[in-house]
């Protein structure tokens, strides 16, 4: 399968617990103001890489302890990042998801698309909540305003 993405950091400690490596997607619908990756938001940008070669690449990256999914929005590539979510679980890494969406909207998506339910079942952790400048702070781990939540899935 092919993801597009905007970039990778192989090795991150303020994307999740642990150290992680970070896959930041391409494309998002939310288009926060203010948002920290805004070069993310454009579906048409980025690059396609196969979910084999993040894969390798992922295994190949020592002492890592889960993988992170950033944006972009992941849930608008629901079903290659579910697909490589289940391989990393496999070699027994966690997945941390970021998503504007906040968990109740999620749930209500993933009721009517396979996909969702696939990448929100094969999510540890995830990050709800658009970035709301109104609401910065910067004394919240993993976020960036308060209205965002830390929600352990598993």
């Amino acid at each position: 399968m092919i993801l597009k993405i905007a970039g990778i950091v192989k090795e991150s400690v303020v994307d999740g617990p642990g150290l992680r490596y970070v896959i930041f997607t391409q494309g998002c619908p939310h288009n926060c103001v203010g948002c920290h990756n805004p070069k993310t938001h454009d579906f048409a940008g980025g690059y396609a890489i196969s979910t084999e070669e993040l894969f390798q690449e992922i295994t190949a990256t020592k002492l890592i302890d889960g993988v992170t999914f950033s944006g972009g929005e992941p849930f608008a590539q629901a079903a290659v990042c579910a697909e490589l979510a289940r391989l990393v679980k496999k070699q027994g890494l966690n997945v941390l998801t970021y998503s504007g969406y906040y968990y109740y909207e999620l749930q209500k998506m993933a009721a009517k698309d396979s996909d969702v339910a696939a990448l929100l079942h094969a999510t540890d952790i995830l990050i709800d909540g658009p970035y709301d400048e109104t609401k910065k702070a910067s004394n919240l781990e993993f976020r960036g305003s308060s209205n965002q939540s830390i929600i352990y899935l598993r």
